[in-house]
């Protein structure tokens, strides 16, 4: 059928039949919409599409999947495994190094073995110790405490023989003190006599997003860039295995970004990252493939979920060969674990089981985004600290459903060619390049943070959300509608994983501050002070790597404050943008 046909027959329907029907309803304007080949008129499919693991990437980059072609030995096999996991284990962290410790232990006799994925305390992540003023009534609350060498080295004790450092990949949520991190992992490795080239791992190390998304940084956005920078050469010339970052625009969404903001914000983010490693000197190819993403996206939206992440895999693969000139295809794949989900920010304390349904709804558009269908969060997200078994166990098996059951990864990207996706693709991609064309007019994403763009563009972006909410604009299932006297609060039993108990995470903090003093008593301090001091002349030379300098404080037992205060001096501090 001619493409004028098509118009002039979706026009006599409009103004017929639709017309007739919104008049009826007493509508102004349809609430609902209809896609046609005229929505995809000169459709360059072989251009925009593609195929499964070819340049653009739209349709993913597996032609066929590692998780789906090992698929049925898994459900044959006797060990637990969970689809959505990677060698990692269940990210977690907690209290004191020695009760994380404890935790993964724990977690190994029930069968659920991989190496930490660890999340860290917010003294941790904002570069403070232990003892310090500031993390009063937080050590050890969201995360882990994670002061010195000394904490990596008990939270890896029970990581040796076939599950040493070499054997196992390590996830660290950690972003704006992410290079003492990476080096304090590197130092663990050298003192058991492992070659930095074969750890493998993912650090977080995503700084910018932090200033948009979530306020865990330190320095200001320059020096910061400057830290990723040393880490980006450090890890690509000694530790090639090692995932250099995750970029995050999840994060930024959670705060209240729109789908186009996100998408934008990701992309202008990760391309001053590959910027900083072209401008030290290094080949695109030589550092892109060790790059990842954490996931960005997350709503309950789900046809334009599945619509971002083609659009997100179609941008990242243009900058990558047509901006930074690879030639190397892994260089222009988006690598991440989570693809279409709907984020926590999506769940509900109200009626918290319903998040169950939500997430099978995430786990359909996983599917159809060409990837794994992941169930995420286990319901009991918005409750607090620590998913239940039992929210564990559904999340799991909810999965497995859909993957033996349902079979939802036997096509890979469902939607390919449909006027309806393709269209929707487009528009999606179109409203994020021109929120980048914005950003780089201005100078790229540093200048972009410098000057309040990102935060003050998603602070507007959440008050409208939150505001729609409240008019009643958008509904939300159990919390502004559908939540009167004969709705029923359906329970379930949800028992705590007990290390996670109230007495454990009480006494944390002064735990914790005991055996850091300990440590500072015990150390050489003037080897400790030596090394600072040499930091800090590094530090004042912009074109010097500081990952030596910090690995040699971290193996003289320096603490995370130590250094980061060290840096602080030279670096100063950055102030938040007045909104």
């Amino acid at each position: 059928m001619a493409e004028n046909t098509v118009k002039e027959s979706t026009k006599k329907w409009e103004e017929g039949l639709v017309a007739k029907s919104l008049a009826k309803l007493r509508l102004e304007k349809s609430p609902v919409r209809r896609y046609t080949p005229a929505d995809t008129e000169g459709f360059d499919f072989l251009g925009k599409v593609g195929y499964p693991g070819q340049y653009p990437f739209t349709s993913g980059n597996d032609p066929v999947p590692r998780w789906q072609a090992f698929a049925a030995k898994q459900a044959r096999a006797s060990a637990r495994h969970e689809w959505g996991t990677s060698s990692a284990s269940k990210y977690a962290g907690f209290g004191t190094p020695e009760d994380y410790r404890d935790y993964l232990v724990k977690m190994h006799k029930l069968g659920r073995k991989g190496a930490p994925n660890m999340a860290m305390d917010l003294p941790t992540q904002t570069g403070y110790d232990s003892d310090a003023e500031w993390a009063g009534g937080e050590v050890g609350r969201v995360g882990v405490a994670v002061d010195s060498l000394r904490d990596f080295e008990i939270i890896y004790e029970p990581y040796s023989g076939d599950m040493d450092l070499d054997k196992i990949a390590s996830n660290f949520t950690i972003n704006a003190p992410a290079a003492v991190i990476i080096a304090m992992y590197a130092a663990l490795a050298e003192k058991r006599g492992i070659p930095l080239e074969k750890l493998r791992g993912t650090p977080q190390n995503d700084i910018l997003k932090e200033y948009v998304g979530r306020g865990l940084y330190i320095y200001p956005p320059a020096p910061a860039m400057r830290l990723f920078r040393d880490t980006l050469v450090f890890c690509t010339e000694n530790m090639p295995k090692f995932n250099i970052n995750s970029i995050g625009g999840y994060h930024m969404r959670e705060a209240g970004a729109t789908r186009e903001q996100d998408l934008a914000f990701s992309m202008a983010n990760g391309i001053a990252y590959l910027q900083a490693g072209v401008e030290a000197g290094l080949d695109v190819d030589a550092f892109a493939p060790r790059f990842s993403f954490n996931g960005f996206g997350g709503s309950m939206e789900i046809y334009k979920e599945v619509a971002f992440h083609r659009a997100s895999r179609r941008i990242w693969a243009g900058l990558l060969k047509e901006r930074f000139g690879a030639k190397n295809p892994r260089s222009m794949m988006i690598r991440s674990m989570l693809t279409a989900h709907i984020g926590c920010s999506s769940t509900t304390l109200q009626r918290p089981l319903n998040n169950l349904s939500r997430t099978v709804i995430s786990g359909m558009a996983g599917a159809m985004a060409a990837s794994i269908p992941f169930i995420f969060p286990p319901y009991d997200e918005p409750l607090g600290l620590g998913h239940s078994l039992e929210a564990q166990q559904l999340a799991v098996d909810a999965g497995r459903i859909l993957i033996y059951e349902a079979k939802v990864g036997e096509v890979l990207d469902p939607w390919a060619g449909s006027y309806f996706m393709e269209s929707l693709t487009d528009e999606i991609e179109q409203g994020a390049r021109e929120v980048m064309d914005e950003i780089d007019k201005m100078g790229g994403a540093v200048v972009a943070i410098e000057n309040g763009y990102m935060q003050k563009s998603v602070a507007r972006s959440a008050y409208e959300r939150q505001k729609d909410i409240e008019n009643l604009d958008e509904f939300v299932v159990g919390v502004n509608c559908f939540n009167g006297p004969h709705e029923l609060d359906v329970q379930t039993e949800r028992s705590i994983e007990s290390v996670y108990s109230p007495e454990l995470m009480d006494t944390a903090e002064e735990r914790k501050k005991e055996g850091l003093d300990k440590l500072k008593r015990e150390r050489n301090n003037k080897e400790v002070v030596k090394h600072l001091k040499t930091l800090k002349q590094s530090a004042q030379d912009e074109s010097k790597n500081l990952m030596p300098d910090i690995m040699e404080c971290v193996k003289s037992y320096a603490t995370l404050q130590e250094i980061c205060d060290t840096l602080r001096d030279v670096f100063g501090e950055f102030e938040s943008v007045r909104l």
